[in-house]
Parts: structure tokens; C-alpha cells; sequence
């Protein structure tokens, strides 16, 4: 999945593609959900890509599962880390999570990914991250996971338009 701009994420897509989450509760009793897991271990996950050289993705936490977030955040940290990938070392250099202080009007903890720069082409999915550096780990980390996620609130993609830092030259301003 690419994503550029600005968009909001309830109407992009389900959390579940975003994350990598595997389906919960959308079959009914008698199914054999073997049957799902097979075809989901089939099908090659969807790339959560992003486009310009700035992302802010933000995302609601349930309030009392915020350590098991940043714990899983942690987690995301020591794969891109360790991966022996150069771009999945990038990944890290240039992602920072930090979380709203004020809780929002349902309840739930607002954390924005700031990643900057964007790696072009890189799998930003945190489940796939987490699963390609700890296959065994798998059903944990995505428990943790699922039980902390309540919702992908946005995104906003794009280019740098006047980076403040010194010594940076101030791009050609643009007429309208």
C-alpha cells in the first residue's frame, strides 16, 4: 500500500491492512479458520510505503495499554536495528514516536509516528517488521499489538517546504 498525502486513515483502509494484522472475528461458527490462516500465510503481505520526505501517521492507543505500545514500539526499534537491511537501519535513524499528553475525547492515548526522512520504499508496516526480525515471536507480539490498537486516526506525507536548520538553503519560492 503507497500512500501519499494527506488522507484519513478510517477511510483508506481497515486497521488490519495497515498493520498487518490478521483478521479477528469475521467468521462465523463453523468455519474452518485453518482454511484462513493458510490462505493469509499464502498471500504475500501488503508494503506500507510512503511518499516526500516527511510522515506523520497518528494512531489511538487504548489508555491502559500504552506501555504494552511502547514495548512493542521498543521491540520495532531493536528489529529495524539488528536487521542486517542498510534501508531498515535507516528506517530507525529516521523514526520517532512520540505520544499526545492530553487523552483524546473517547479516552484513548494519541501517539504520532514522525518519520523523517522517509525512506523511500521501505515496508513501514510494524507487524512485518516485527515478524521478519522474530518469527517466533509472532503470535505474541501481534497480541500485544491487536490488544493495545484501537485506531488509525491519519497520515500526512510530502515534501519538506523550508527546513529552519542552519545552513540549509531556503528552496525557490513558489508564486500562485
Amino acid at each position: 500500500m503507497h500512500i501519499a498525502n494527506a488522507v484519513h486513515l478510517t477511510e483508506l483502509a481497515a486497521a488490519d491492512e495497515i498493520l498487518n494484522l490478521p483478521a479477528t472475528g469475521q467468521y462465523g461458527a463453523g468455519v474452518d479458520q485453518r482454511l484462513h490462516a493458510q490462505a493469509a500465510a499464502n498471500a504475500s503481505p501488503q508494503k506500507l510505503t510512503f511518499q516526500g520526505d516527511v510522515a506523520l501517521w497518528t494512531v489511538a492507543i487504548k489508555p491502559d495499554k500504552t506501555s504494552k505500545f511502547e514495548q512493542i514500539m521498543t521491540r520495532v526499534r531493536e528489529a529495524l536495528a539488528k536487521s542486517p537491511d542498510t534501508a531498515r537501519q535507516r528506517q530507525a535513524a529516521g523514526w520517532k514516536v512520540m505520544r499526545i499528553e492530553k487523552p483524546l475525547p473517547d479516552g484513548n492515548i494519541a501517539y504520532i509516528h514522525v518519520i523523517s526522512p522517509v525512506i523511500h520504499d521501505a515496508d513501514y508496516t510494524v507487524m512485518q517488521i516485527l515478524y521478519d526480525a522474530f518469527p517466533d515471536e509472532r503470535l505474541a507480539l501481534y497480541e500485544m499489538y491487536r490488544d493495545a490498537f484501537a485506531a488509525n486516526l491519519s497520515l500526512a506525507t510530502g515534501p519538506v517546504a523550508v527546513d529552519l536548520a542552519p545552513g540549509v538553503p531556503a528552496p525557490a519560492v513558489a508564486s500562485r
